[in-house]
């Protein structure tokens, strides 16, 4: 009986033994298993990191693409406007020429000639335009002798030109585009 206790107490010492060594593996894959798990989670967060990375430079391109369709459409409507603009200089060159020499003095007593050279009707819509889109806010120029006056009287009863409410010396262009 004695010899059976004591084996029986060795047994029980070697199972304990056992199971702190089972415990201590398990504490160990425990640890191992979190460690693991923080892996994978950095892993997969490396993963999404790279995914939006990707989805941003395919976006950055397309971007790049369109910058480029931009940049053709500016290019385009530049020559179209100079274009337009030579096209606009020439009509009004052909059909609205400065007057003669001998056309002002046909009204005025003095045969003198005017004192100031005068502004083509192109000069006048480029100092109009260039002024409503230069200072929209205060889009007025002032009439001073260079300009002919016919030309000016043309440009407010066409439409194209206001008088200033309170100066009828001051004109700006009609805002069409609003």
């Amino acid at each position: 009986l004695e010899k059976v206790k004591s084996d029986l107490e060795m047994v029980l010492t070697t199972v304990r033994s056992k199971n702190k060594q089972l415990e201590k593996d398990l504490k160990r894959e425990q640890q191992w298993y979190e460690e693991q798990k923080q892996l994978l989670d950095t892993l997969n967060k490396i993963e999404e990191e790279a995914k939006t990375q990707v989805e941003q430079l395919s976006t950055k391109s397309l971007k790049i693409t369109e910058i480029d369709e931009l940049k053709n459409k500016i290019l385009k409507l530049k020559t179209y406007k100079k274009e337009l603009l030579s096209a606009l200089g020439a009509f009004l060159d052909e059909n609205f020429p400065l007057p003669e020499k001998g056309e002002n003095t046909k009204n005025k007593k003095s045969s003198a000639e005017p004192a100031v050279e005068l502004v083509t009707l192109q000069e006048i819509l480029e100092f109009l335009i260039n002024k409503l889109i230069t200072t929209p806010h205060e889009p007025y120029i002032t009439i001073n002798e260079s300009f002919w006056p016919p030309y000016i009287e043309l440009l407010l009863r066409c439409g194209m030109a206001l008088r200033h409410p309170e100066d009828p010396n001051r004109v700006r262009l009609q805002a069409f585009h609003k």
